[in-house]
């Protein structure tokens, strides 16, 4: 009895290691560097390939994200995670795409095995991305993270499937403009910049400083479901007052003239009807009409100014002109 219980354990773990063998362990693709069989990529051109699987380095200001400054989020391009939103973009003068913040929990940094740089790759897929670098100075943040244009998608910001819309005004110090236009019905996001000057990436000192050329202005950005450029256009009349010829209120200089910015002619004569309208009632306009240009966002401490502050302007508020 005793022997042939001894045979029937030992036929028991004989099945049982044979079974656990038998299991088939999901094979992992180097190439991709997949570890879970739910998860899909792109198909990678063999230029991506050298970058994101390689950890290769495009050539600089060859890439297409370089000098792109679209409103929305860059995606990795092997697993489309989304890393990178457009507001934390800035200008590195490396040739390569610089951010100074990614999407929380997006990006991993990983020491480079010579020890001398961080490396940074999607949290999701382990893709390579470039590196980071900190203590440059470039922005408030004093951190630069140093991507691949190869490694990247970009999606524009859309309101479902409609694509939202901007626009582009100044009219004296830009924090009582984003406070009043953020207040306005159909406005998803206001940011304040400067517009209108031949440098690039201009600071908050070298604009003050005069003869830069740029103008303090407000990114308004608008669902058109919702209100459209005319009804912005009206209210930037009427939270400034577009009759000062050297600034607005207190704040002097050219950096705070009255500029409303147009990106077809559709929205310059718009502009035009609306000055008609005012100057038939009597107000001698002195706002200036200009076409689209390159906005720089100004720095971080600019944005939201008020609302952040818990004050409010003290040189604009609203008067019904129309």
């Amino acid at each position: 009895m005793e022997t042939i219980f001894k045979i029937g354990l030992i036929s028991l773990f004989f099945g049982l290691f044979i079974e656990i063998c038998s299991v088939k362990i999901p094979e992992t693709n180097k190439e991709n560097k997949k570890t879970d069989k739910i998860m899909t990529y792109r198909d990678l051109t063999p230029e991506e390939k050298s970058v994101i699987i390689d950890k290769g380095t495009e050539i600089p200001f060859t890439g297409m994200y370089n000098n792109h400054w679209e409103t929305g989020t860059y995606h990795c391009k092997q697993c489309g995670a989304a890393l990178y939103k457009s507001n934390d973009k800035f200008d590195g003068h490396c040739g390569w795409p610089s951010f100074d913040e990614e999407i929380e929990g997006a990006v991993k940094r990983v020491l480079d095995k010579d020890g001398r740089r961080t490396e940074i790759i999607c949290t999701k897929c382990n893709g390579h991305l470039g590196h980071v670098f900190e203590g440059e100075g470039f922005t408030d943040k004093n951190i630069r993270h140093c991507v691949n244009s190869v490694s990247l998608t970009f999606e524009p910001l859309r309101l479902e499937s409609e694509k939202l819309k901007k626009a582009y005004f100044a009219g004296g110090c830009f924090w009582g403009m984003e406070y009043y236009f953020s207040k306005t019905i159909g406005v998803v996001d206001c940011e304040v910049g400067y517009m209108g000057g031949k440098t690039k990436n201009p600071t908050y000192k070298e604009v003050c400083a005069g003869g830069s050329g740029h103008y303090e202005v407000t990114e308004v950005t608008y669902d058109p479901k919702k209100t459209n450029f005319e009804n912005i256009a009206r209210v930037f009349f009427e939270i400034h007052d577009p009759t000062q010829t050297n600034g607005q209120g207190p704040d002097i200089g050219e950096q705070y003239l009255s500029v409303a910015f147009y990106a077809s002619e559709e929205e310059k004569q718009t502009l035009l009807k609306l000055i008609a309208i005012l100057e038939k009632k009597g107000f001698d306009v002195a706002t200036g009409l200009l076409p689209l240009s390159p906005f720089w966002k100004a720095e971080d401490y600019h944005q939201e100014y008020y609302q952040k502050n818990g004050k409010e302007p003290y040189c604009h508020g609203y008067v019904k002109r129309f």
